[in-house]
This record gives C-alpha cells, sequence and structure tokens, in this order.
C-alpha cells in the first residue's frame, strides 16, 4: 500500500497489519498479561529474541496497532505511544538525559512543557530557552554538554513557526538528539523527518483524534539518528542493530519503569478518530484561514496570530514549509484596548466552546493569560507576548459561515 494516499492506507490499515476473525478495525484487547507454552518462548519474549507481549504495560496488540498507524503517519523506524502526550515528553527526556546533561528548548514551549522541563532542571539537567525561529540563537546556546533540542513546529498560542531546517542541519552536524513536537502542525501539514528530527513527539488527544475523548501521545524514531555514539544509551539496550537502541530504551524506561502505558480502550478510540483524519485538519485549516482574515479586518481587533496571514513574521517560513496544506487550526488575537473587555467578548459566544482543547472537531477558545499561563509571572508573560487581551482560538470543522457569525456578535 506505499504507493497509496496516507488518509487510505489509515482506513485500510488495519487489515493490512492483520485482525483476528476477519474484523475490519483491530479489537480491544483487555488481557494484561500474556500465557506461553514454554518457558524458552517467554524468555526469548522478554529478551526481544522473539516478537510478544509479556505485559500490558509495555503494549498490546490494540497499542500495537496503532504504533504502526502512527509510524506510517510520520515516516520512522518505530514509534510508541504513551497514555498522555506530556508522558512522552517526559520518557524523552529521563530516558535520554542524565544529571548533567544541557537541554535547549524554545522559549514559547506550551505551559506545562516548561513546567516539567522546569522539573528536571531541579534533577540536574540544565537548560536553555532560545527563540527557535531563529536558529542561530539555538547554536549560541550550545554547550558541550548538550544532548538534546527540544522546538515545537507551531507554537501554542502566539503561532511562531520553528526554524527547522536550520535546527536539524545544526543538530546533525554537533551529534545532538533533536525532538520535534509536532502537535499543532501534525503529519497532514508536515513531516518533522524531512527536517532532521531525531524523534517526533505528537499529543494524540489533539487534531490526530479529534474527538476529544481519549488521551494519548506518541514518539516516533525517525531512524536519523546514530545512537552507535550516543553516551547515554545503558549497556544493557547495546545490542542488535544501534538503529534501535533509542526506541529500545524509550520503551524500558517510559512504559516498563514509569508506566506511562496507554490503554487499549484510548488506543482504539484514537484509531477510529485517525480514519477522517486528513478530512478534518483541511476543513478546520481551511476555517483558520478564513477566520484570521475576518477577524485581521474587524475593528475591535488589534491584532491576529496565524502563519497563513501575510504579516505573520513567519508567514514566508510557513508558506515554504507545510502552506500547500494549510496553515494549521490555531490562532490567537487581541481585542483593542477601547473594545469590550476579553472576557466580556468570550461570554457572548453562542456555541463556540469555552474549553482549554486543542485539535477537536468543535472550535475552541479561551483567555490566555489567566487560564494555561496564569502560573506564570506577569512579568514573563510580557517577555513572551502574553498580554493579557489574548484570546487563543482552536478551530474546528463547524461551517465557517456560522463560526464568523458567532464570533461577530461577540464582538459587536
Amino acid at each position: 500500500m506505499k504507493n497509496l494516499h496516507p488518509q487510505t492506507q489509515l482506513l485500510h490499515s488495519d487489515r493490512q497489519f492483520g485482525t483476528e476473525h476477519a474484523a475490519s478495525h483491530k479489537p480491544i484487547h483487555k488481557s494484561i498479561q500474556w500465557a506461553y507454552q514454554s518457558a524458552q518462548d517467554i524468555a526469548d519474549t522478554f529478551q526481544n529474541k522473539r516478537s510478544g507481549y509479556t505485559y500490558a504495560r509495555g503494549g498490546n496488540p490494540t497499542t500495537a496497532a496503532l504504533d504502526a498507524q502512527l509510524n506510517m503517519l510520520e515516516g520512522g523506524i518505530g514509534t510508541v505511544t504513551f497514555a498522555t502526550g506530556m508522558a512522552a515528553i517526559a520518557t524523552v527526556v529521563l530516558s535520554l538525559l542524565k544529571s548533567g546533561d544541557h537541554l535547549v528548548a524554545s522559549q514559547y514551549l506550551f505551559g506545562n512543557t516548561t513546567s516539567l522541563f522546569n522539573t528536571f532542571s531541579a534533577h540536574g539537567v540544565s537548560i536553555s530557552y532560545v527563540d527557535s525561529t531563529d536558529a542561530a540563537s539555538v547554536a549560541a546556546a550550545i554547550q558541550s554538554n548538550t544532548r538534546m533540542v527540544f522546538v515545537e513546529t507551531i507554537a501554542n498560542p502566539r503561532t511562531q513557526v520553528s526554524d527547522l531546517k536550520g535546527i536539524g542541519d545544526l543538530c546533525r552536524e554537533r551529534g545532538i538528539v533533536y525532538v520535534v513536537d509536532n502537535t499543532m502542525a501534525t503529519p497532514a501539514l508536515l513531516k518533522a523527518r524531512d527536517y532532521g528530527a531525531s524523534f517526533v513527539m505528537n499529543s494524540l488527544s489533539k487534531s490526530l483524534s479529534g474527538h476529544g475523548a481519549a488521551l494519548g501521545g506518541s514518539l516516533t524514531d525517525t531512524g536519523l539518528f546514530d545512537w552507535s555514539n550516543y553516551p547515554n544509551v545503558f549497556e544493557g539496550y547495546r545490542k542488535g542493530e544501534p538503529k534501535n537502541w533509542g526506541l529500545l530504551q524509550l520503551r524500558k524506561k517510559g512504559l516498563r519503569d514509569i508506566g506511562g502505558a496507554l490503554s487499549a480502550d484510548s488506543a482504539q478510540q484514537i484509531a477510529l478518530g485517525l480514519e477522517t483524519f486528513f478530512l478534518r485538519v483541511e476543513r478546520a485549516s481551511a476555517n483558520a484561514l478564513k477566520l484570521a482574515q475576518w477577524l485581521a479586518q474587524h475593528p475591535a481587533v488589534e491584532h491576529v496570530d496565524y502563519p497563513g496571514l501575510p504579516n505573520h513574521p513567519q508567514h514566508l517560513r510557513a508558506q515554504q514549509m507545510f502552506g500547500a496544506n494549510g496553515f494549521g487550526t490555531l490562532l490567537s488575537f487581541t481585542v483593542k484596548n477601547d473594545a469590550k473587555h476579553p472576557f466580556e467578548v468570550l461570554d457572548s459566544l453562542k456555541f463556540v466552546m469555552m474549553s482549554t482543547g486543542l485539535g477537536d472537531n468543535r472550535t475552541m477558545t479561551l483567555p490566555v493569560a489567566q487560564t494555561i499561563y496564569a502560573e506564570m509571572s506577569a512579568e514573563r508573560r510580557a517577555e513572551w507576548g502574553i498580554e493579557d487581551g489574548l484570546i487563543r482560538v482552536a478551530v474546528g470543522i463547524e461551517q465557517i459561515d456560522d463560526l464568523i457569525a458567532d464570533w461577530e456578535q461577540a464582538l459587536a
């Protein structure tokens, strides 16, 4: 099925990979343990000498089917799924870094990711936050002990677009693990592997599932990083092909040791959402562009952040990287000081949901400074461009005329 569009491959992947009893979908496997006919069989499974399952914390047939679908989407050599996106991020740092290592991260990271990284900094991993829209800023922050660079394709909520290629070239030259959180762009718009990513992280709770009914996260090893020279691979995992060492360490540490396993029920719900993934992202991205263009002309709006607008600082980069497929489903805007308070605008909405969700089929919005950045100091928010009047909009698949009408009456 290699010559088929990924949308077609997703729809038929379960049967392609094999299902029980001729089912059209991979069934939910509830068992948390597996029984073997011989001691040698179970020993070989534990030692990765044969394929199979030992305990559900390390994976099961339902999660494995989802792993394969996501791996196909991101063009990797292997994918591991987790209970949440945050569990995936925690795993890539905890598994591959140690006390004394240095991490370079985007200063525009999702707030919870920054909070998590601050926790790691308290345990001996030093972190430098830089402007990821400029590879030179990343280069200036690299030290002799830098082991990882972590960026997002499109930042939440101000939609800054990272210089993926420039940073990817830099990481390849320096032998640094390059992790790209592709949640906001999604593989429908862009494959981070094409820009040199070592790992691609996705929150499966967002656009990949679309329905907001299941938590999940994933890490895809692109096969581009040379693990044979990486000092933090445990001796016990330096067996077989070096290209598999990083992925093996993620599974052993993130699933077996930490326990951040995705449930079989959630895996199937996410997989069902994947069937309409490309259609949903195409529609929501088109809606976001039209809504951003309309908001940019509204007299009560100070400015709009959306990569599809010509005045966006990284518009040309966005055009080159993913513009042919759309500019994403996220935008933010600020109301003018002499207009209504942003709370008044939001409270006037009729059907747009006040929610912290992203990548949902339904359009969701919230006041940024007072919610997802409430724990950050006012001074730090000002440095990062998080104004008190900033409103985030995660655009869904509703009829665009209805969306614009709801915002029009709310801003009136």
